[in-house]
């Protein structure tokens, strides 16, 4: 392959450039690899981006260069690249193979999508929880933590899903169907945060400032907001390994596992393995109620 070719996918031609260009020198995955493996996992990313204002991050030289934000569609996207518009920018829509392919090629490594769908702009489909770790703690803190968080709704008949963030944290899914706008998700959110930072105050806060934190895991309640993302689902991450977000299984998480094990080299075998384990939350019927806790959560 040149520098430069045009490819087809679906019908649809990409311009795809610097094929041989190290985009993990780490991992040893070249911008042709990244293409393959996207290809690979695009019916585990799609049904998970499409409908979601996608913000990405690129990397022009790869993991460990510089990078940059780009929630604008770039002036030069094609026309067949779809996009919404919301707040007065134009968001791309991740919902095809060439699309995913077109942002390949742009060298977008991490993929971060908003909480809604474009359709339900005012309300996430999931309460999430996101857990990171301050300076100094070890992936084995957080999944401590995970599990403490995942006892108290189990006590509460409240179903759970995890993942690894693919960096150092982890996110708990409750899937809620767009049954709460975002007044009602941050207030649910919150209530959890404060009662998770007082039951285990040496371990668990809900303090922005750094450095205040201590060596405690931050509860990050404000993140999950309209307008706000999250790293998505089977994203790649800009890390030495090339991880991925990957869901788990409670189990596993008490058993031991690091954000390391699911790199873009492993990710497919494990998902035919396993399956889409996040698949429940893309169906509008898997719904939680936390009415009680919402009012609770008013007085």
């Amino acid at each position: 392959m040149s520098d430069a070719e045009i490819i087809t996918i679906e019908g649809k031609r990409i311009k795809f450039s610097n094929p041989e260009k190290l985009l993990w020198p780490e991992a040893g995955i070249r911008k042709i690899d990244y293409l393959a493996r996207m290809i690979e996992l695009a019916p585990y990313i799609l049904p998970h981006s499409r409908d979601r204002l996608l913000t990405t991050i690129r990397y022009p030289h790869g993991a460990g260069g510089e990078s940059f934000f780009q929630k604008n569609a770039p002036e030069y996207t094609p026309e067949w690249v779809k996009t919404h518009t919301w707040n007065n920018v134009s968001y791309i829509l991740l919902d095809s193979l060439p699309t995913l392919a077109w942002l390949v090629n742009l060298a977008v490594m991490e993929f971060h999508t908003s909480f809604n769908t474009w359709q339900r702009e005012n309300h996430p489909t999931s309460i999430v929880f996101d857990l990171d770790p301050s300076e100094g703690q070890r992936f084995e803190d957080v999944a401590e933590v995970a599990l403490l968080v995942k006892q108290t709704l189990d006590s509460l008949s409240i179903i759970s899903y995890v993942k690894t963030s693919g960096a150092t944290g982890l996110q708990i899914y409750i899937p809620v169907g767009g049954r709460y706008d975002y007044d009602e998700a941050r207030r649910i959110n919150e209530f959890f945060g404060r009662y998770f930072s007082q039951k285990y105050p040496g371990k668990i806060t809900i303090e922005r400032k750094i450095e205040k934190r201590g060596s405690r895991l931050y509860f990050d309640y404000l993140q999950m907001w309209q307008g706000k993302t999250i790293a998505m689902v089977y994203t790649p991450r800009a890390t030495d390994h090339a991880s991925i977000s990957m869901p788990i299984q409670w189990d596993e998480l008490e058993k031991g596992v690091h954000p390391e094990d699911f790199t873009l080299n492993n990710a497919l075998e494990r998902l035919k393995k396993k399956g889409d384990l996040f698949a429940p939350l893309l169906e509008d019927l898997v719904q939680e109620s936390l009415d009680s806790l919402l009012a609770y959560a008013r007085m």
